[in-house]
């Protein structure tokens, strides 16, 4: 079981590093966009998405308010992966609900 998890961790390692070298010729923005999925797994990115990146921080979109505290609690891992797989510096990530502003 143990060399399936590795193999599986292996494979992952390698499409990140596939897609960072296929972004290279993307915008910063762009690039964060394609590197969300990977970055968050499926499940998550469906019910989230990039929607601005200005002077180190990503703005993301979350669905509703139960996508948004989940989002929130792996915040730091979330600007870490997305950084290094996008190739783009992330200070931090500002989430907030599709169709609201914060404090609403």
């Amino acid at each position: 079981m143990r060399s399936r998890e590795n193999a599986m961790e292996g494979m992952r390692e390698l499409l990140r590093g596939s897609l960072a070298r296929s972004l290279r010729a993307m915008g910063e923005e762009d690039r964060l966009r394609a590197a969300w999925p990977v970055a968050c797994g499926k499940a998550m990115a469906d019910r989230g998405k990039v929607v601005s990146y200005t002077d180190g921080m990503v703005e993301v979109e979350a669905q509703d308010g139960t996508w948004l505290k989940q989002m929130r609690s792996m915040q730091g891992q979330l600007a870490g992966e997305l950084g290094r797989i996008a190739g783009v510096p992330v200070r931090g990530i500002h989430f907030r609900v599709r169709g609201r502003e914060e404090g609403q």
